[in-house]
Formats: C-alpha cells, structure tokens, sequence
C-alpha cells in the first residue's frame, strides 16, 4: 500500500464555546492507491495561518507520495528534516506536520485493523474522567455558576475555565472578581468537582498578582492554574510554585519535544498541555508523555477543536499513565457533532478506551467538511 493522494482543506466555523467566533483549522485527507483514507487536523486558530499551513502540506505532499503510511516512524522524521529551515524550533512546519502524522496513524490502524490505542500498545487506564472544559462569558457570576451547574449534571466530574475570553465575564483582571467567581463555583458545585481556571493569552499577571491571586484560590481547593505567567517565565514559576498549594499548568504552546524538555528541566510545572493538532502529531504528543512519565509529572490533552484531535487525544491518553483525565467542551459544536458519524460522548462523566474500530475509530462527514471549507 502507498500513499497516492495528500490533500489539505482549510475550514472555519463558529465555536459556541467561544461566544460562537470564527475559528480556523486545517485537516488533511490522505488517501492510498487502495483507497484507504486517513484523517487528520492542525489546529490553525487565526485565517491567515490556514493557507500557510495548507501550503506547506501540499509541499510536502511531494515527499510521501508514493511511501508506505504504516512507517509513521520513519515519515514523521523525514517531514522533521523536511522543514530543517522553516520549522526547526516549531511554527507553521508543526501544524503541517501535526496533521499529516495524525492522518498516517488513521490509515496505519485501519490498514492493520487496529485502533490507534492498540498500535500505542494499549490502554493503561480502565477508564478516564471528564470534565468540562469551558469558557467563561456572562456578566453575571450567578449566571456563570448556573451555568457550571448546567455543565456538571451531565455527569462531568469538573470543569476548566478559560480567563480573559470573549464576552462580558472579564475575569483574570480584577482580584477580588476573581476570587468571588471561585468562591461561588466551589459552592455552586461541591467540593467533589475538580476546578480548573486557564489564563490564557489575555491575561498578563506579573509574579506578584499571580502569588496574591492564587493563595486566594488555594482556599477554594482549586485543582491548577493554568498559563498564570505565560509560557515561559521558570524564576516566576518557581517563585509561584514555592508559595501556592495549587498545581501550576503550562506548555500549551510548545512546539516539541525539546520545548517540553526545556520546561521539564526547570522542575515549574505539573501539568503540560499538548495539543497534537500544533505538537507534531500523535507521534509528538507519545514522545512528550514519555518524557512527563519519566519525571512523574501529568500531561494533558488540549483538545479544543474537532473530533479528528479528539480522537487522537484519546488514543495518546489511554496510553500514557501520565494522562489523568479528559477535556470535552460542554456545548454542541460544529466540529464535534457534526463532522463525525459518531461524535465522542462521555458516558456518566466517563470515557472508555477507543479500541472499537480501526484507526482513529471515526468516520469523518466530508459533506459537512465541504460545508465549512474556505
């Protein structure tokens, strides 16, 4: 079997659970000369970085034309030493690679019809738990508690919120907003349920805030904090670290194994974010697990755009002890609900492992891709 077609299609859709604006991913379809398909996906986020990506995809389509798609391997290193001088230290050259690697482990599991998990060497856990993973949009924090409410009586066993999001909650920027939202979300829903708060690229705390802020939180039992300090800055976090309670969460935005390494070795954080749709793939997202297993640290699955990542999140998950639980955004949503047959569920605030069906265990509606293509 060989690789005959490689494809990238740049979509945009509306994000309810991000006050419904315009979102921007990239998928990739790789079809063999038997007529295998494979999907895959790079989580683009802005427009302009769309046709970027789906540039060098096609650039590289050049490269595994004509390879066999089970050698994942072997493939991800050659579009590595493909991108030797646009994507050393990551960038545009990782979306494209993220994608097609993603793609490579779909065709490599139905070809061998195995799920992904099993190809990873199986699942390590019975089962994970799900919380939701949200954002923040009301004036209101009665509202916003409500609305948590709402979220967990799916079952969902906590939530992650993002900060400094669209819409009218403006937290992340006042210290006592911020500490009544997290005093009412701990009333609102029990001291059972894990709390999680995401800072995000809006909020710029200085080493000071962060301290004062999260002491406040610490009263609270929230579970981490998120990006507090950005994505590089080890002196602050590992003054934050010395004087909190709460586990510190970052490294969302690396590229790769060695951004991952560099954060590692500074011994600031608990809980690495990957995306496997910007950290090289599901070969990428297995190689950092490995290394957080090593230092017995926890990773975790930012996978905040469609079912294809969602899918191979899972897989890398199930697979990893490091990996503890498991993000879904609580509301319906174009990537999640439409563009797969069978969208990803929690059952009672659970998922189970995908080992069902082969590859990544999805099957993709190319009507609705079609839909939101640009």
């Amino acid at each position: 079997m060989k690789i005959a077609q490689v494809e990238a299609i740049p979509l945009a859709y509306p994000e309810p659970n991000d006050y419904n604006a315009i979102r921007y991913i990239c998928l990739v379809k790789i079809t063999t000369d038997e007529g295998v398909v494979g999907w895959g996906e790079s989580i683009t986020q802005f427009p302009e970085a769309n046709p970027a990506t789906a540039a060098i995809i096609a650039g590289m389509a050049e490269l595994l034309i004509g390879s066999d798609p089970v050698n994942t391997e072997a493939l991800w290193r050659q579009m590595k030493d493909r991108a030797w001088w646009y994507g050393y230290g990551g960038g545009i050259a990782s979306y494209a690679i993220s994608a097609i690697d993603i793609a490579l482990w779909d065709i490599k599991g139905k070809a061998l019809g195995k799920s992904v998990l099993e190809l990873l060497g199986g699942s390590v856990h019975e089962r994970l738990p799900v919380i939701a993973d949200s954002h923040a949009h009301h004036e209101s924090i009665p509202a916003m508690a409500d609305e948590a409410i709402e979220w967990l009586s799916t079952g969902m066993q906590g939530m992650k919120v993002g900060l400094g999001k669209r819409g009218d909650a403006r937290l992340g920027y006042d210290h006592d907003r911020d500490v009544e939202y997290m005093k009412a979300m701990r009333e609102a829903v029990g001291e059972d349920k894990k709390i999680m708060l995401d800072c995000g690229i809006a909020i710029k705390w200085d080493v000071a805030t962060a301290v004062k802020r999260v002491q406040a939180f610490d009263e609270y039992n929230l579970e981490w904090i998120e990006e507090p300090l950005g994505a590089w800055d080890p002196e602050g976090y590992a003054s934050l670290r010395a004087k909190t309670k709460t586990l510190i969460a970052y490294g969302e935005r690396e590229w790769n194994i060695a951004g991952y390494e560099r954060i590692l070795e500074t011994g600031t954080c608990d809980v690495f974010g990957v995306d496997p749709a910007r950290a090289e793939g599901i070969t990428g997202f297995k190689k950092a697990c490995d290394r957080f297993e090593h230092y017995k640290r926890q990773g975790n699955a930012h996978a905040w755009s469609s079912a294809i990542v969602t899918a191979a999140s899972l897989a890398v998950s199930f697979s990893s002890p490091s990996c503890k639980l498991f993000g879904l955004k609580p509301l319906r949503n174009p990537m999640q609900h439409e563009l797969v047959e069978n969208p990803i569920e929690h059952v009672d605030g659970w998922l189970y492992p995908p080992t069902s069906q082969p590859g990544l265990g999805i099957e993709v509606r190319e009507e609705v891709v079609n839909r939101y293509r640009q």
